[in-house]
């Protein structure tokens, strides 16, 4: 099946119709979003990456075929843009968020090396008060031992199912 980019949309009136199932991947910024939504499809340059965190500033559509949207959104949790302009994508998230009718799921993306961090729990909180169905991957599990891998994954578990 061919995946390509479709558009990007820096205001909710770019968004394109809502005509075929979406799903969308959320995280902090430079935990991985880009990387997944290549590997799934895969391709190494659909989804541009970067080292640096803060890159994507828009909402990037994919299109499947022509029965599917992948979604990447900016990442949350990056200082190094001025408030703003992170003021401006958080309220182009929510409204993307809210107004999707056909958003089937939000894959939340996480860095395994790290706790779960208030922006993941506040994402998190937020898709179920409004019934939008998330997905939790873990990624750089290649930066740690299996075992280490493993003690992370039930820290991380017990810490969401606690504050869920």
């Amino acid at each position: 099946m061919e995946v390509s980019f479709f558009k990007s949309a820096t205001l909710p009136e770019q968004f394109p119709p809502a005509d075929r199932p979406e799903i969308a991947f959320a995280g902090r910024s430079n935990v991985g979003k880009s990387s997944l939504i290549n590997r799934l499809v895969n391709s190494r340059k659909l989804a541009r990456t970067s080292s640096s965190p803060g890159r994507t500033r828009s909402i990037n559509f994919f299109s499947v075929g022509k029965t599917l949207f992948l979604t990447d959104l900016p990442g949350y949790g990056y200082a190094g843009v001025p408030l703003h302009i992170r003021r401006d994508w958080k309220k182009l998230v929510e409204t993307y968020l809210k107004k999707r009718t056909n958003l089937k799921a939000v894959v939340v993306i996480m860095d395994i090396r790290r706790k779960p961090g208030q922006g993941d729990l506040d994402l998190l909180n937020w898709l179920k008060a409004f019934q939008i169905k998330s997905i939790i991957v873990l990624t750089k599990v290649d930066k740690l031992s299996k075992s280490r891998v493993n003690r992370q994954i039930d820290l991380i578990s017990n810490q969401l199912l606690k504050e869920s």
